[in-house]
């Protein structure tokens, strides 16, 4: 999922831009239940049931199975030994809050959304009949729409061009239902709604996280900070397999140095200017055995020029538009043509603890998911902050939001919090800032598979890599590192090196 701080999983560091960290309980209405255990304020209990510990397979060191005892007390697993399956998608268990008609203003209905050990799509069929914000009769249509998205084959290219919102309502889904169901879901791993996403993306997200397997939503979470794990283990990674790592550089142009005299398609003159809008009778494409110089700025006025046999250029669409040589692709305008989507963080540390769960979500406000990164960002051992709570907002989808000025987002989100979360109505708000990601991922707009290239480019050489290319995948970290397996496997098979890169369908996926 894009939007989370803090998890392992999918999307990016929150604190900078991720989905992540997928525990917790979602609310909605004018209030929480003092029994539903977000603030300290009720009965942990409520959230009682069975646990397990998740199916992580070959998880890294930095990520941690959630211990059965705190799905139980947490979570609210199955009460006959289900594991939870949470109201996002990879949730290990959660539970829902709205406002009941029925209760006095400010209490909230608790529900929740988990799996039971039963085949797919038993093992939520249980959950389902029970989740209180929908009716009878919207219930019934989930289980529908759900068997008949089972059927879709994510890869169908028909499916790019359809909107998920117009399927879902042609398959008897209400606004409520796609709202407190499938956008709940959707906007946090497609970063846009129904309204705006491809049919095709949707049915890979809920097919892969709801519909595959019993255990495929269950969940884990980093221990860490994202950082820890993408960049400083990574990192040591690569110094230890002697691999420079060049920080702080921008690259700026790739252009194509002559291959040695006499070799197949030897052109003394490299090629110049590399903008792909401008490839137009420009030389032909690089011939095989050519070798390409990377122009990195390092500094005010300090270029650097580096040679390699391959390039994989790992940026957004818009940079690799820029740093194509030309040719390399065939439109090379359609990059051009793939949109993004903002994320926005609001961070918020309170004078003391207001929120008892790793995270909750909302539904029914402007608020969608809010997650305690106290421990992750380190605070709890400052001199000074030992009572304090810091807490983000993450928002995905976040166009109306992503340009306010601070003080105008501090009006808006700090009220919503105290109407969520009653023991913030009596706290000190000790900091208030904004992160924000204008384009932190690509748009899942509806007919945006055919605008994505695969990793091989037309130029012998130069690959793509990113969560913007053709991986199948919505702006996910899994699918950027699909992107960048495909990328290295191509490049290695190209240069004909023997290699042990391997994942799931690298071997039969187009790269």
């Amino acid at each position: 999922m894009p939007n989370q701080p803090g998890a392992a999983g999918v999307g990016d560091d929150g604190a900078s831009g991720v989905p992540s960290e997928r525990r917790g309980i979602a609310v909605s209405g004018d209030g929480l239940l003092p029994d539903a255990g977000l603030d300290g304020s009720g009965d942990e209990g409520a959230a009682a049931g069975a646990g397990g510990e998740p199916n992580l397979r070959d998880r890294p060191d930095g990520i941690r199975p959630a211990p059965a005892g705190r799905f139980r007390r947490l979570l609210g697993g199955g009460r006959r030994g289900g594991q939870g399956l949470g109201v996002l998608l990879g949730g290990t268990g959660g539970a829902v809050l709205e406002e009941a008609s029925s209760q006095a203003a400010g209490r909230l209905r608790l529900g929740r959304l988990r799996r039971a050990a039963l085949p797919v799509p038993l093992h939520l069929a249980s959950s389902l009949a029970s989740y209180p914000h929908l009716s009878l009769l919207e219930r019934a249509s989930v289980g529908r729409a759900a068997l008949a998205l089972r059927g879709l084959d994510p890869m169908d290219p028909a499916l790019d061009d359809v909107d998920f919102a117009s399927w879902l309502r042609e398959r008897g889904q209400s606004a409520r239902t796609i709202e407190a169901l499938w956008d709940l879901v959707g906007i946090a791993t497609l970063n846009a709604t129904a309204e705006h996403a491809s049919l095709g993306l949707a049915a890979m997200v809920f097919k892969t996280g709801l519909l595959s397997d019993p255990g495929a939503a269950d969940i884990g979470w980093a221990s860490v900070p994202l950082g820890e794990l993408h960049d400083t283990r990574a990192r040591a990674a690569l110094d230890k397999a002697a691999v420079r790592t060049i920080l702080r550089g921008r690259a700026t142009a790739v252009t194509r140095t002559a291959p040695p005299t006499g070799a197949p398609g030897h052109d003394p003159v490299p090629e110049r200017g590399l903008r792909p809008e401008t490839a137009a009778g420009s030389a032909a494409v690089p011939s095989a055995g050519a070798r390409w110089q990377v122009a990195v700025e390092t500094g005010p006025g300090r270029t650097e020029l580096l040679d390699a046999d391959v390039v994989v250029i790992a940026v957004p669409q818009r940079e690799a538009h820029e740093l194509l040589p030309g040719g390399a692709l065939e439109d090379p305008g359609a990059l051009l043509k793939i949109g993004t989507a903002p994320i926005l963080n609001v961070h918020v540390v309170y004078d003391r603890k207001v929120l008892r769960q790793p995270f909750f979500a909302a539904i029914g406000s402007p608020v969608q998911w809010v997650f305690d990164r106290t421990e992750h960002s380190g605070m709890k051992d400052s001199p000074g902050a030992e009572n304090s709570q810091y807490i983000a907002l993450s928002q995905s989808a976040a166009e109306d939001d992503i340009d306010l000025p601070v003080a105008e987002l501090r009006e808006k989100y700090l009220p919503e919090l105290e109407r969520l979360l009653p023991a913030a109505r009596g706290a000190t708000v000790k900091d208030f800032f904004v992160t924000r990601e204008r384009t932190a991922t690509f748009a899942p707009a509806p007919g945006v598979g055919r605008l994505r290239p695969g990793a091989r480019t037309r130029a012998p050489g130069i690959y793509l890599a990113g969560a913007w290319t053709a991986t199948g995948w919505p702006a996910t970290m899994e699918s950027a590192v699909r992107s960048g397996m495909h990328a290295a496997v191509a490049a290695l098979t190209t240069l004909g090196r023997p290699h042990d890169l391997d994942f799931e369908g690298v071997g039969r996926e187009s790269v």
